[in-house]
């Protein structure tokens, strides 16, 4: 269990706010940037990492894309289509799940 920066997790300052407002609780990335226990603060609030599971592009759900600020899957697809240049969906395409909790006062 460490502490790591919040930015090596959560790609930017947007993504930072979501987390902190309670619009994001997990995030999908193509590589893991953290493990189980690992601890991260944004404007000294802390979060912890609970859990960091590898999965494919075609296991995420509504529920995973709620939990990562967007409406739906659909929604979602069409953000990460927006934000990387040469991103095509792909079912097959690995990717790590890591959520975390907001824990104020710990």
């Amino acid at each position: 269990m460490a502490h790591i920066d919040a930015g090596d997790l959560l790609p930017n300052e947007r993504v930072e706010r979501m987390a902190v407002d309670g619009d994001l609780t997990q995030l999908h990335r193509g590589d893991r940037y953290a493990d189980e226990g690992d601890s991260f603060e944004i404007d000294g609030v802390r979060f912890v990492v609970t859990s960091v599971d590898e999965r494919t592009l075609g296991d995420l759900t509504d529920a995973d894309a709620r939990a990562e600020g967007s409406a739906d899957l659909a929604a979602y697809r069409r953000r990460l289509e927006a934000v990387h240049d040469s991103f095509e969906w792909d079912d097959d395409s690995p990717v790590v799940r890591h959520r975390f909790e907001r824990r104020d006062g710990a």
